[in-house]
């Protein structure tokens, strides 16, 4: 499609955001990239749409985001000078903090059983990382609408909670994509009745405001698992402004620690560490040791991004600390999302090794986090380790050892719906390319499975 004229606010925009035409063209396919789709999109495209041509399908929104991140203010297809397929309210749901979260939500859950794709196709955004640190009085301050009809006591809390656990163990064992329609429907027309139904006391409401949250983080869990970072990001804003909304101390900062994890995952280190620390500083000292070690562990992480080595370290090694002194206090239910926590705390204690360039102590690390889970109930998580600590052994040269660990990993996969399985199997190819063409028999070996497991 071309428009009469040339697109003279893109054109503004490109030269306020000083990019290139290669550089954004290559912007715009990261964007796209984050949210699992795979785009062409080249300086000689960029070129058209200057001259009138309006880019196809999504890849207006993705152009908007990669600009967005480069002027520092939130852009619409509309403010490009193109026209958008969804309104502009489709461009920020789930992103604001200001209404009842629910209502927020059930607008989401209705597109994606609809399997409307504005929502699997939003990019994540660095700025939406920030509301949180922002609203939190503003949320916690909230008034509470009359609320009518069942009461509610504690026996719905454990439904809800032994249904959520459900749903989670399913996502562990078979990948993100498995269960997930049945868990929004579940969330929508059984869990959201309860959150506004009259309940037997305040305590009730919180512990059923804070069992909803961990329904729509896990949520938000299995659409970060399908590669839609955009739209697991809105989910954990929501499932933030619930845990905050029911005052269960801590569970607001594990949400926070969560969207840490999302960020430098997608190598998008602003308000990381900010996120990292406050949620730390709402849990510490008022949660059991362990869970506390999960909180201080991701701050280790955001520190060693942020090149400081040795604070990254005694922080690391305060969580390992706290989990040798954990004297057996129960662990929330909101901290149990990935399963046991010395596991996480092995898992992400890897991960600042590795960002410290010790991958030695990093594999160790990836090695004890996937016998610290049971492999039959947490195989995706397992299977993921084991690819890490596989690419550890890659970096120190050992190949044999490595090809070992990754045939390991391959056998945790099998039965998993994810997309980040999928795409480590991939991603072992091409680390491994080199020396299948050196002829290493054990890496044409695996080549061969890899090869295998990857066919529909």
């Amino acid at each position: 499609m071309t428009t009469s004229t040339p697109n003279q606010q893109l054109r503004e925009l490109i030269a306020e955001s000083g990019l290139t035409y290669e550089a954004l063209a290559k912007a715009v396919r990261q964007v796209a990239a984050e949210c699992g789709v795979t785009l062409g999109t080249n300086k000689g495209m960029i070129r058209h749409w200057l001259n009138g041509v309006v880019p196809q399908g999504t890849t207006p929104r993705f152009l908007a985001v990669a600009l967005s991140r480069r002027v520092g203010r939130l852009l619409t297809p509309a403010d490009l000078g193109l026209p958008s397929p969804d309104t502009a309210a489709d461009d920020t749901m789930g992103l604001s903090l200001e209404a009842d979260p629910i209502d927020v939500l059930l607008p989401m859950w209705r597109a994606e059983l609809d399997r409307r794709t504005f929502l699997t196709a939003s990019a994540y955004s660095a700025a939406a990382a920030a509301l949180p640190l922002d609203h939190v009085q503003e949320i916690a301050d909230r008034t509470t609408a009359a609320r009518t009809g069942h009461v509610v006591g504690m026996a719905e809390v454990r439904a809800v909670r032994d249904m959520i656990r459900m749903f989670s163990e399913m996502d562990e064992r078979h990948g993100g994509r498995h269960g997930r329609s049945a868990l929004v429907q579940y969330l929508r027309d059984d869990v959201a009745p309860l959150c506004r139904a009259r309940f037997r006391d305040a305590e009730m409401r919180r512990h059923m405001l804070s069992a909803a949250s961990r329904g729509v983080h896990l949520l938000g869990w299995k659409s970060y698992d399908a590669g839609q970072q955009g739209l697991a990001q809105r989910y954990y804003l929501q499932s933030y402004a619930l845990a905050v909304e029911s005052g269960i101390t801590g569970h607001d900062g594990f949400i926070m620690r969560t969207m840490a994890m999302q960020g430098l995952k997608l190598h998008r280190p602003e308000h990381c560490q900010g996120l990292a620390e406050t949620g730390l500083d709402r849990a510490k000292g008022k949660v059991d040791n362990a869970t506390e070690a999960l909180f201080r562990v991701v701050h280790a992480h955001t520190l060693a991004k942020g090149g400081r080595r040795r604070a990254a370290l005694v922080e690391a090694d305060r969580a390992r600390e706290l989990l040798t002194a954990d004297q057996g206090d129960e662990t929330p239910f909101w901290a149990l999302a990935w399963g046991p926590p010395a596991a996480s705390v092995y898992s992400r204690t890897a991960k600042v090794y590795e960002t410290l360039g010790d991958y030695r102590a990093a594999a160790d690390q990836y090695a004890r986090a996937a016998t610290a889970r049971p492999a039959t109930t947490y195989a995706r998580i397992v299977s993921l380790d084991l690819v890490a600590g596989a690419e550890m052994q890659l970096k120190r040269g050992r190949i044999e050892e490595a090809c070992q660990t990754w045939h390991r990993a391959i056998d945790h996969m099998d039965g998993v719906q994810s997309v980040r399985t999928r795409k480590a199997v991939k991603n072992m190819r091409k680390d491994l390319s080199r020396f299948r063409a050196r002829g290493v028999r054990c890496a044409a070996e695996l080549d061969e499975r890899a090869i295998d497991f990857l066919r529909p």
